[in-house]
């Protein structure tokens, strides 16, 4: 169908509200999609947004009305009608065509057609979108509907439909944004229009099934014929036609067909689908799978089983936020590389938060090619939201339209109601501010729920994270469904993790800072310390220092200098989320999963996240790989005595066995026990091996560990029976040489003693460069090869400098006094 692209050049103008007199009623050059803070940007008329303090020094953006403008050449080029599409508005807004308004706004998450054949001339036009100004307006309307209702953050952003994220998180730069955030552009068509299509799958023996749901618009005939087709790698394996007027479903047999499995279960095999209706074609992939999840009730509470084909999938997973605080920035290079950070730290879900937004069709695109699954919450997080009308059709219309927007996708297997609105009225103190206002509830137990069974029936939907699937449970119970696990973060040390046993843990996490050159290109402190101004200004949690240190305290040394507490407090981080992580995994088949916070940033900041927002990976990352390995090696207590078990757990579709070596040995490397254990673990299953007590029981923790070698190529674990501030670990133990390559350096390792944690902070050696491993242990005699890449050779002092070559033993050195970096 013919499109006239309206995206490019435009002009911005602050029209009224906060803007100062410079930018007044100033027009700038602007660019769609785009939003007013990038343009302004680009007209050099304000600093970096992420830089230093200029959050503070920007707020007046988010209170200012812009308008959008621009003339377009237009000629009939004979279609029937002629639409406006824009696909995306942020978020209230007005649309003027030729001076004649042709429609109002309100909802950032939705996509909007009004057709406007009637005010085109051949020729010039002229097109203008005026937005409110996104703060006051949030305001506005919370006061003209009884006061805000109960939210986190300090704007009412649950009065609009529009990310919540944008507005500030613990985690997220207060930028509330406004302008034309998707395509826009104006469509002639002419008899039939495909509205949308929602290709379901289903699969019987080795049957796929297609139904398509399609939709359509019609201008004068009354019916037509539709035909869908089934291709893989362009051959046609299936097809259905028949005449429909407004909608109809087209049901397409494929015999054979290759099933879509996650990452580590199997292949990716897509299937192109194409639906035609007149002169309009709509296309899409789907992959063939089906999707179940348990959440039936056992001797102990009620499960949180997700099944692809029939197969049980633990979950090795992160929760996923925008990619960038100004989302039109976010491209599918950057969000591939996301994506592979997933892979390559062996996760195979990423949960989409529901105080961000639904993600782009590239997002999806590629969890689909990649065997990445999809959790899907609706966007409604941590606040409450009314249910009467004025913002009801808006969430009942973007739901229905998320729902049938992604419902191709192969990736996706879970709806999900809210983030944390539900423990939110339970133990937040809102039932007493309500005060019998509505909050949300009829969106998780009844709308939301009956538009996923209207619209996609195959796959299930939950009400909230967490959820007990009880209504007379505490939704965070640990015995039941999902929890959401804060109270180490906020309020106790990880070890405090063992406290609980959960089914399902669908949120978790540990701070740390995002890489030296990350932080340090924003932060510009003299002296740079944790709690400078602009450090602050980057560290957005409640506390959040207070917090680190809190967490560290007890492990690691305390760090006397800024370098020292920039790796203290990450490899803590690295620490507390590998602590989780394999004693949820030592749960298994109790536990079915975790999902940690966060995969990613939105912008440079002291965070949970594992990769920063200028995309280097943190230790976290390194921990994670690790942890998330699909066959884990890990040390648990057994009891509350001293005794300890081996757990072998294995998710992956081949049986392992053989002899599992456990020594306990000095830091010098002396042998002081040892017994060789047989094992053998059947596929997607778990092994737990008592460790004899001979070995078990140390002599003197601060000298002594424990180390587990498994055969079949497994990775080793070791216990450490003290932490590291307790440890009497070398402060010198190892040799290092670096050889300069191309692209970068190759760093060679040799303990001489006892030597945990060995990391290269690569972006300290050249700020291009990363690394290819960290987090390394080793044994007296062992030697490890870190592989440095970057824009170009790396010299060998860079690559060998102490802040670079780091490892847990330099800390109890520098609290010894021995060093000082």
């Amino acid at each position: 169908m013919p499109y006239l692209s309206l995206d490019g050049e435009w002009t911005l103008t602050a029209t009224g509200g906060a803007a100062p007199e410079s930018i007044i009623r100033r027009p700038i050059a602007a660019q769609v999609p785009g939003c007013a803070h990038t343009d302004l940007l680009a007209a050099g008329l304000i600093e970096a947004p992420f830089d230093g303090d200029n959050e503070a020094a920007q707020q007046w953006i988010g209170s200012t009305v812009w308008r959008y403008e621009r003339t377009f050449e237009w000629e009939d080029d004979g279609s029937a009608r002629f639409d406006l599409v824009a696909e995306g508005l942020d978020t209230i807004a007005t649309i003027v065509v030729n001076g004649v308004t042709v429609a109002q706004t309100r909802n950032q998450h939705r996509s909007y057609r009004f057709p406007i054949g009637h005010l085109l001339t051949a020729g010039e036009n002229t097109i203008a979108i005026e937005f409110d100004a996104p703060v006051d307006a949030a305001e506005r309307v919370a006061a003209e509907h009884g006061g805000a209702l109960p939210h986190v953050n300090h704007h009412p952003y649950n009065s609009l439909r529009k990310t919540a994220s944008n507005f500030g998180w613990d985690w997220g730069i207060d930028v509330a944004t406004s302008g034309i955030w998707k395509p826009i552009g104006i469509e002639g068509w002419s008899g039939v229009r495909i509205g949308s299509v929602r290709p379901l799958v289903d699969v019987v023996g080795d049957t796929g099934i297609l139904t398509a749901h399609v939709q359509l618009e019609r201008l004068g005939e009354r019916s037509g014929e539709v035909a869908v087709t089934v291709s893989r790698d362009g051959a046609v394996v299936g097809g259905a036609d028949a005449v429909l007027a407004a909608s109809g479903d087209l049901r397409v047999i494929v015999p054979g067909v290759e099933l879509w499995w996650p990452l580590g279960h199997g292949e990716q095999p897509l299937y192109d689908v194409t639906v035609t209706a007149g002169d309009d074609t709509w296309q899409g992939r789907v992959g063939f799978r089906t999707v179940a999840l348990d959440t039936s009730t056992d001797a102990v509470g009620n499960r949180f089983e997700i099944s692809v084909n029939g197969r049980p999938i633990w979950v090795r997973g992160a929760n996923w936020i925008p990619d960038h605080a100004f989302v039109t920035e976010i491209t599918t290079e950057r969000l591939s590389r996301r994506i592979d950070d997933a892979t390559e730290a062996n996760m195979n879900l990423l949960r989409v938060w529901g105080g961000g937004m639904y993600e782009s069709e590239e997002f999806y695109r590629l969890c689909d090619e990649r065997g990445v699954l999809v959790w899907q919450d609706f966007l409604l997080a941590c606040a409450a939201y009314a249910e009467e009308e004025w913002l009801a059709e808006e969430i009942v219309a973007e739901a229905r339209e998320a729902v049938t927007r992604l419902s191709a996708h192969a990736s996706l297997i879970l709806w999900n109601g809210n983030n944390e609105n539900i423990i939110a009225f339970a133990e937040w103190g809102w039932r007493a501010v309500l005060d019998g206002r509505t909050w949300g509830n009829g969106y998780y137990r009844t709308v939301l729920p009956a538009i996923v069974a209207e619209l996609d029936p195959t796959r299930p939907y939950t009400p909230g994270s967490p959820y007990s699937f009880d209504d007379y449970l505490n939704p965070n119970d640990d015995k039941n469904g999902t929890v959401h696990i804060w109270d180490v973060w906020n309020q106790k040390d990880y070890t405090a993790y063992r406290e609980w046993k959960p089914r399902f843990v669908s949120e978790f996490g540990f701070q740390g800072p995002p890489a030296w050159t990350t932080l340090t290109d924003v932060v510009h402190d003299e002296p740079l310390e944790p709690y400078g101004h602009e450090m602050l200004v980057h560290q957005k949690a409640h506390e959040g220092n207070l917090k680190l240190e809190r967490g560290y305290t007890g492990h690691l040394p305390a760090p006397e200098t800024i370098d020292d507490w920039h790796f203290t407090t990450q490899l803590n981080q690295a620490h507390a989320i590998r602590f989780a992580i394999e004693y949820f995994r030592s749960l298994t088949p109790y536990n079915t999963g975790s999902i940690v916070w966060q995969l990613n940033d939105d912008w440079p900041v002291v965070s949970w996240a594992a990769v920063d927002f200028a995309e280097r990976r943190k230790p976290l990352w390194y921990a994670l790989q690790d942890a998330y390995s699909p066959r884990l090696v890990t040390v648990q207590p057994a009891s509350e005595d001293d005794s300890l078990d081996v757990v072998l757990v294995n998710d992956t579709g081949e049986p392992f066995g053989g002899d599992v070596l456990v020594e306990r040995v000095t830091f010098d490397g002396e042998v002081l026990a040892r017994a060789t254990l047989p094992a053998e673990v059947a596929a997607r299953d778990v092994a737990r091996i008592a460790v004899p007590a001979e070995v078990a029981v140390c002599g003197d923790p601060a000298r002594e560990v424990l180390v587990v070698t498994p055969a079949d190529g497994m990775p080793r674990a070791f216990w450490n029976y003290a932490e590291v501030v307790e440890q009497r670990l070398d402060g010198d133990p190892l040799t290092a040489e670096a050889e300069p390559a191309a692209d970068g350096a190759i760093v060679t390792v040799t303990a001489r003693s006892y030597v945990r944690d060995v990391t290269v902070l690569a972006d300290r050696a050249h700020p291009s460069a990363s690394v290819d491993r960290s987090l390394v242990t080793l044994l007296p005699g062992e030697t490890a090869v870190f592989r440095l890449t970057g824009d170009g050779p790396i010299d060998a002092a860079d690559a060998l400098s102490p802040l670079v070559l780091r490892h847990a033993n330099q800390l109890v050195r520098s609290a010894r006094k021995d060093l000082r970096v």
